[in-house]
């Protein structure tokens, strides 16, 4: 049987990951406005809001397995990265081992991986999950940010940053952001370890 389109439902063909007209509507866009910087000046990379082909694309990816999508929709992402940034890596929200053996793999590591590739930078895992958590798309509010504390640490932390071997600028990647708590809890348990300039990019918001 034809495989249908993540996005759309339609007819797949040879195509991966997305049909031509759902790759069509991959538009990076950057944003100066979120929660997670005070300052109003370019520093996340999405691309759209949660619905239509994004939602669906972004679901099969996390939940349905399609490993495939990581790579169209990462080189989506990858395309909206300013020069500017003068990043020296890509890194990914961590997900917590046994989360992981479950799924099998790490949704948001597959599309950091594409993107730094896309990029010609190095993948750097710059962050350990330290306890598991419920899942944020279950809390609301302020819940969430109370379900992270703790979360997370970075990889050599207390080290010189050389020391720690993390590089900055670095640009952290994740499927959705909502509130934006858990790229916020990255970003503090990233500065507690040495690296205090961090960009973003998500499929959706």
């Amino acid at each position: 049987m034809p495989r249908p389109c993540p996005g759309c439902g339609a007819a797949l063909g040879r195509e991966s990951g997305l049909c031509r007209a759902c790759r069509a509507e991959l538009r990076p866009r950057l944003e100066r406005h979120s929660m997670l910087s005070n300052a109003v000046t370019p520093h996340l990379v999405i691309l759209g809001e949660h619905r239509a082909v994004l939602r669906r694309a972004a679901r099969e990816l996390k939940y349905g397995g399609h490993r495939d999508l990581a790579q169209v929709l990462g080189a989506a992402l990858a395309r909206g990265v300013p020069d500017e940034w003068h990043l020296k890596a890509v890194s990914a929200v961590p997900m917590h081992a046994g989360r992981q053996r479950q799924r099998r793999f790490n949704h948001a590591e597959l599309l950091a991986r594409c993107v730094a590739s896309e990029l010609g930078l190095p993948y750097q895992e710059s962050l350990r999950r330290t306890r598991a958590t419920t899942q944020q798309a279950k809390l609301s509010g302020q819940a969430r940010l109370g379900n992270l504390i703790g979360a997370f640490s970075a990889r050599g932390q207390g080290l010189s940053l050389s020391g720690a071997g993390l590089s900055q600028p670095l640009l952290m990647v994740d499927d959705v952001m909502t509130t934006g708590a858990t790229l916020r809890a990255c970003r503090d348990a990233l500065a507690e370890g040495g690296v205090t300039e961090v960009f973003y990019a998500v499929l959706t918001r």
